[in-house]
């Protein structure tokens, strides 16, 4: 009996050790494939990065256009606001239309 239970131990060892490799096998390609979806999955975040970056470029880019505009069109209205007030003095001034009531 002890030879027996000897020899089915060695058949379970030996059939064990033989679906080790194709375990290994099975593993190793799992853990290839988990490993290319990892790569795939960083390049995807990669693109998207730099698709960020390229939009937050462009958006600066714009608030620095925008910013500059902003600065042409106040001192615009503050050269307006001089033309205006000068001729307001010119308009005001004692005689400045002459006697004849606003002709030149």
């Amino acid at each position: 009996m002890a030879k027996q239970r000897g020899d089915r131990t060695e058949q379970e060892t030996a059939a064990s050790m033989e679906e080790l490799p194709s375990t290994v096998r099975q593993n190793a390609e799992r853990v290839t494939d988990i490993m290319s979806e990892i790569s795939a999955a960083s390049q995807e975040q990669s693109a998207g990065t730099e698709q960020v970056n390229q939009t937050v470029t462009q958006m600066d880019e714009d608030i620095q256009q925008n910013a500059a505009l902003v600065e042409e069109a106040t001192a615009a209205a503050r050269s307006m606001e001089d033309q205006v007030n000068q001729l307001s003095d010119f308009t005001s001034a004692d005689g400045a239309w002459g006697s004849s009531g606003g002709a030149l």
